[in-house]
């Protein structure tokens, strides 16, 4: 299956705040050049050390957004941290590189998360990095198996879409870069610059939690988006129709048993976990 997006190539930047957070609110940040410099040194040296570590969040949206990345100084974004996802297995060779790069790990953090995420941070530098392992660990859990070698510097466009819209309280930061992805990218199948559609319907039918909320925030997005004043008519209409093709393709595949349970049970019941909001 390959869903067609009209074409947004030829993006022009334009003009705004789409924020709604008060300029003398805004963190600071880190200049997004110098942490995607970062990110590409950090890539380089754990893959000498024999293993992949893929980068997510919104630097990763940024990088793989060549065309629509020119949209992003009109939304006024900052930049705090670098978030990445490697395999568990490959913990101690990560955690050693890091190490030689001049970070300090937090191993409160690896202990409290079972191995399953670390914190580092470079003293003087303002650059805080998270590790995620195996998995994505937010509102719900996506697994991460096998997908590190799909794409790179980040991890497959199917997973980076995900992660934005699996936010039960999905912020304007999410919305915006979930935007881009769709601005940049068509729907279709594998991870060849595409944003695999099968992989996600697959997703939410493995779990009604992330169905709910990635279905929830597709209807968010189209909403808020199809109406940014200042986004162009195409881009608008380009939004509009991959958020609807996306969910459409996501109601259609078939559901396990297990699924139509928890169904009937629907928002009666707590379908996510709690996460700190600062992403």
């Amino acid at each position: 299956m390959h869903l067609t997006i009209p074409s947004t190539r030829s993006v022009r930047p334009i003009g705004g705040q789409l924020t709604a957070v008060p300029r003398d609110q805004q963190d600071v940040g880190v200049d997004r050049g110098e942490l995607e410099r970062e990110m590409a040194r950090i890539i380089d040296a754990v893959e000498v050390a024999g293993a992949p570590i893929r980068v997510l969040g919104s630097i990763g949206v940024a990088i793989h957004c060549a065309a629509s990345r020119s949209l992003i100084p009109s939304f006024e974004r900052t930049y705090a941290d670098i978030d990445f996802a490697a395999y568990g297995r490959d913990a101690r060779k990560v955690s050693a590189t890091m190490v030689a790069l001049g970070y300090l790990e937090d191993r409160v953090v690896a202990i409290n998360s079972e191995g399953r995420r670390a914190i580092f941070d470079k003293p003087g530098a303002r650059i805080h990095l998270d590790v995620f392992y195996d998995e994505l660990e937010f509102c719900h859990r996506i697994p991460l198996a096998g997908r590190l070698e799909a794409d790179r510097p980040t991890i497959p466009l199917a997973e980076l879409l995900v992660s934005k819209l699996q936010i039960v309280k999905v912020n304007e930061k999410d919305v915006i870069d979930t935007a881009l992805l769709l601005l940049d990218h068509d729907l279709g199948v594998g991870d060849a610059d595409v944003i695999d559609v099968g992989r996600i319907a697959q997703l939410c039918a493995d779990d009604w939690g992330l169905w709910r909320t990635l279905t929830m925030n597709l209807e968010k997005v189209r909403a808020i988006a199809g109406a940014y004043p200042q986004l162009l008519p195409d881009q608008r209409a380009c939004v509009v129709y991959a958020t609807a093709a996306l969910k459409g393709a996501i109601d259609q595949q078939p559901k396990p048993l297990s699924w139509r349970m928890r169904d009937r049970v629907g928002d009666r019941r707590q379908w996510w976990t709690d996460v700190d909001e600062a992403r």
